[in-house]
């Protein structure tokens, strides 16, 4: 039986240097990390020079109509974004806070902070829209002491910021239930004047997200962005909290930097054209507010925010969306590849424009089920004659997120392949099974006001223990790499005395289901 053909594809990282010492294994990449820029903002300035008119950014308006924002149009507009968010007074211990699904504004905050140096976090919309008492995003509130919180709309944002931000904090929101008047913003402030016929439902201190926009540029700005470099905090990105309160994970200028390019020198073939996204990951997530987002602005690529989901009831505006756009690499979750993988059998206009320059499918967060494998691959056989390549890899929070990735089209479920360029794994032994830690530019230095949790997450040579557990996919041949085996931390023995590895248990019941 012949083997399948596959879309053309170079993999970047191939080989593995390892060696044993105390008990551990050690292991990198063969490549070296290639040179990257200091800071994500000179990207951003570099496309505004280059690609002026190229699109960065665009999300449908609620007429069904694509609203683009170029490159020179982001540039012009962080800065009098970050040249207000100066004039308030906005630092490490005040940074901002998003609360806000992806949208066109919330993306020019992001690049607007980072312009002058200010740290940002978005925050979890179902902190906001889905919490019954706003806990989780009174933590937030706490850990961060935001000097100004964003919220995307006042309806939908209104009673959590009442219940979870102090009065004394300046809001500003895009949609109001009322038309937005002018209110005076005067720098270094907490209290603002409320509008004279704002309703008692807004509170005081609401500033239109426009006059954001219109506030003159000073040399000021440049002076800020001057002052940014590979250690200056871009944004905080809390952990999901799922057995402990969310901790908030700092992310650097080196962090993301280094990520992208080692996300750049992992898959090459994808990145030589300038990317083109269709995504609907939330920008709270390492994977859609860092991966993603920064993955655009790196390549001077274009990001088209999807305001479907892989659900039941959302999935049609993904179709909707993927008919009309044609991605250059596609990011999703098992299911969203399986809803899509069932549309495609019977949706001639999506097939034809999905695959049409598609060249990398990459799936995360759990394992994806052969079946809907075979299906994806026979679809894309009987439209395109070939297979496109399906990847994935591991990574966290802490590591920006990327950190290994598959090395061949042969892939299987579980499978992880080999650390990215410039960034080390240490292989300890725990218990039956085998810890794996990372050490490289792409690591977190810790956890904002929370020396406590930073001290535990290191070891003594400076490896973040990660939890995950890993082993060999075969162990006569390294340069394969890893595959996933659980956690360390989440296996436990029944009463017969029986030990039950979690990980694979929940893929094998998750296979069994498909």
């Amino acid at each position: 039986m012949n083997a399948p053909k596959f879309r053309p594809f170079e993999f970047g990282i191939t080989r593995a240097v390892s060696e044993k010492r105390d008990g551990c294994v050690y292991l990198r990449a063969e490549n070296a990390l290639m040179p990257y820029p200091e800071r994500m903002t000179d990207r951003l300035m570099q496309w505004a020079r280059e690609r002026p008119d190229a699109t960065w950014m665009a999300r449908r308006n609620n007429g069904g109509e694509w609203v683009h924002i170029s490159y020179s149009e982001a540039w012009a507009k962080a800065q009098a974004i970050g040249q207000f968010l100066l004039n308030q007074g906005l630092s490490e211990d005040r940074p901002l806070a998003i609360l806000s699904e992806n949208s066109l504004e919330h993306a020019l905050l992001m690049v607007g902070a980072m312009t002058v140096g200010i740290p940002y976090c978005s925050v979890s919309t179902a902190y906001s829209l889905m919490s019954q008492d706003f806990g989780k995003l009174r933590h937030v509130v706490d850990t961060l002491t935001p000097g100004l919180v964003y919220a995307s709309d006042w309806a939908k944002y209104g009673k959590a910021i009442e219940a979870a931000v102090s009065a004394d904090i300046p809001i500003v929101i895009n949609a109001l239930p009322v038309r937005a008047e002018p209110v005076e913003v005067p720098a270094r402030t907490s209290t603002l004047r409320q509008a004279q016929d704002r309703p008692s439902s807004v509170r005081t201190g609401v500033i239109a997200f426009n006059q954001l926009l219109e506030t003159a540029i000073t040399p000021a700005v440049q002076i800020a962005m001057q002052a940014t470099h590979g250690d200056t905090v871009v944004k905080f990105l809390f952990t999901s909290g799922s057995t402990k309160l969310p901790k908030a994970v700092i992310n650097t200028q080196r962090m993301i930097c280094a990520n992208q390019q080692q996300i750049a020198q992992s898959k090459p073939s994808v990145f030589d054209i300038p990317p083109v996204l269709v995504d609907w990951p939330p920008w709270n997530h390492t994977f859609g507010g860092n991966h993603d987002f920064f993955l655009v602005l790196y390549h001077g690529g274009t990001m088209y925010i999807n305001d479907g989901k892989p659900t039941p009831a959302l999935i049609g505006e993904t179709i909707r969306n993927l008919t009309e756009i044609a991605p250059t690499v596609y990011y999703d979750v098992p299911i969203g590849l399986e809803l899509l993988a069932n549309e495609m059998k019977t949706n001639a206009a999506l097939r034809k424009n999905l695959l049409s320059r598609l060249r990398m499918f990459f799936y995360a967060g759990a394992a994806l089920a052969q079946p809907i494998w075979d299906s994806l691959y026979e679809t894309q056989e009987q439209e395109l004659g070939y297979r496109i390549p399906m990847t994935s890899g591991l990574g966290m929070t802490e590591s920006s997120p990327f950190g290994l990735f598959v090395t061949h089209l042969e892939v299987k479920a579980g499978d992880l392949g080999l650390p990215c360029a410039g960034m080390q794994l240490k292989l300890v032994k725990h218990g039956d099974k085998v810890e794996v830690r990372y050490r490289g530019p792409n690591i977190t230095p810790g956890y904002w006001r929370n020396p406590e949790a930073t001290n535990e997450a290191f070891d003594e040579e400076g490896f973040l223990s990660t939890g995950d557990a890993v082993k060999w996919i075969d162990e006569n041949n390294i340069h394969l790499g890893l595959k996933f085996d659980g956690r360390v931390a989440e296996d436990f023995k029944l009463a017969t005395g029986t030990f039950v590895s979690v990980g694979p248990l929940r893929a094998k019941i998750i296979a069994a289901g498909a």
